[in-house]
Parts: structure tokens; sequence; C-alpha cells
């Protein structure tokens, strides 16, 4: 497993990943509009939009995973070398992600990585957990 810069290929590979509507809204939310979600929105957000993101320093990476590879630790892989890459090439003094409330998959995997609650933020459809870990706490 490696670590590379979205490319606007990927936008169609995204797209087939996201088969229903209760994977659209745990992977974005609403932040890419209705589903079905189409190639060209997630591209835009990502090339166009900065992932989302109002600061030019920060940027909402919107992962997902093949459901068909789930279960296998590379969501813990892939979110273990980002950290890597954070604090060691970035020089990040901490990292935050946030995860819907009712994504206890995806909540266990970010604990696992040592993510940990830091507050829970009311949102629509489902509310917020947001998490961070700390450079101390990672290295």
């Amino acid at each position: 497993m490696r670590l590379r810069p979205y490319k606007s290929c990927d936008a169609k590979i995204i797209e087939n990943w996201i088969q229903d509507e209760d994977v659209f809204l745990k992977w974005g939310g609403t932040h890419f509009g209705d589903f079905p979600i189409d190639a060209s929105v997630i591209d835009h957000k990502y090339m166009k939009d900065n992932g989302g993101c109002a600061e030019e320093d920060n940027f909402y990476p919107w992962v997902i995973v093949d459901d068909s590879i789930r279960g296998k630790g590379y969501g813990r892989q892939m979110l273990s070398m980002g950290l890597r890459y954070a604090f060691e090439i970035f020089g990040a003094d901490r990292v935050t992600i946030g995860v819907f409330e009712n994504n206890d998959l995806a909540h266990f995997c970010y604990k696992k990585v040592g993510f940990r609650d830091v507050e829970v933020v009311e949102n629509e459809p489902w509310n917020i957990i947001e998490m961070e870990i700390l450079r101390n706490d990672y290295l």
C-alpha cells in the first residue's frame, strides 16, 4: 500500500464504490449533494473545491474503501500511513477526523490507530463525533 495524490480518474472508481445511499451519506454526508453521486461531482470537490475545506492549509480527503475489501485491516493501514505522513513529513502537532455517530466500524477503526473522541457536534442527518490524535500520542 502507498499514498498518492488524488487523480481525476479516481472519481469514477469512487463513484462505483458508493452503491447505496447509506454508504453515500456515511462517506460524505450532504457535502456531495444528493445520491446517486456522479464522478464529475466527486472530481470537482477534490480538484476545484479543496475537498470542501475553506482553509487553504487544510483538506478533507473523503477517503472510502471498497466494500469488497473491508474488514481486512486496509483502513487501519491507510490511516497509519496518513498519520505518519502528517506528523513526520508535514510536522503536524495534531490530526483531527470526524465520523458520523452511527458509523461504528469507522469509529472503531479510528480508535484502533489512536484517535480519541473530543466532542459530539449536532448535525443533520447524523451527529458527528470529532476525534483527534496528538503528535506525542502517535510517535
